[in-house]
């Protein structure tokens, strides 16, 4: 059952990932926007984060060993109760990605390029939204348009720190840390896939290549066992050696009369 409801809820799931990532930029890009669609944006947030919270109640439930599911599943718990001890919308965005990406991972057909791809983008587009919604009031700060924050993140998550643009706020600061980490895990992932890869290509040659010298060793006893039967063969009898009578072939049966 619960690898059913994980077949079936994860494209739902998804789709209400892309909507709260849209609910969540549009009053950080769209600051003067209506009242009414701030508040729309809200509810789609806190809905995304139910629906969440009511797919790892389901999994849980559906878990043969409950506990060894809590265990083995401590990030997800993680999102689930950080929106609950104080709903702000930081720990909304980062109560999502950690779900997204729990449940990213267990689906067998993407692959690990594809994830590590998509979480550099999610991370980008989340951690400059973020750190606009933050800088852009702060009195010292120089990070106010959305150009900047993206400019910032990118610099940010290669380790490059071109210091143009840093955050002045404490929360903002605390983004750059994860962005930074983030950046560098990402980085050994993708350098580690590289390195696996081309271990495994090396491999496989080298599979192939013994294998064909294993063919031609056997090849070479093979001929080499012929052409001592051939050349056994080929040897005439000595002149001294009795001749071998020719048989003789038996008379036909004449039919009765």
């Amino acid at each position: 059952m619960k690898d059913r409801w994980e077949g079936r809820t994860q494209t739902p799931l998804l789709v209400l990932a892309v909507a709260f990532a849209l609910a969540y930029a549009v009053p950080i890009v769209a600051p003067d926007a209506a009242p009414w669609v701030h508040r729309l944006c809200t509810h789609v947030e806190w809905t995304v984060w139910a629906a969440f919270a009511l797919d790892y109640l389901v999994r849980l439930a559906f878990a043969p060993a409950r506990w060894a599911f809590v265990r083995g599943h401590p990030l997800d718990l993680l999102a689930v109760i950080l929106p609950m001890v104080q709903p702000l919308r930081l720990l909304r965005v980062v109560s999502t990605l950690l779900l997204v990406g729990r449940r990213a991972r267990m689906a067998p057909q993407i692959t690990l390029t594809t994830y590590v791809a998509g979480a550099v983008v999610g991370l980008m587009m989340f951690g400059s939204l973020a750190v606009l919604h933050v800088e852009r009031d702060a009195p010292n700060g120089n990070i106010k348009t959305l150009g900047d924050a993206v400019w910032w993140s990118f610099t940010t998550m290669t380790t490059v720190g071109y210091g143009d643009h840093a955050p002045t706020t404490g929360l903002g600061r605390v983004l750059a840390v994860g962005l930074m980490l983030s950046g560098i895990a990402l980085l050994g992932v993708v350098t580690a896939n590289i390195a696996a890869w081309f271990i495994a290509r090396f491999d496989r040659d080298d599979e192939v290549e013994r294998r064909q010298v294993e063919l031609l060793e056997a090849l070479t006893v093979e001929v080499r066992e012929l052409r001592a039967e051939v050349a056994r063969l080929s040897v005439p009898p000595p002149p001294d050696a009795p001749e071998v009578p020719a048989p003789v072939p038996p008379a036909p049966i004449s039919p009765r009369s």
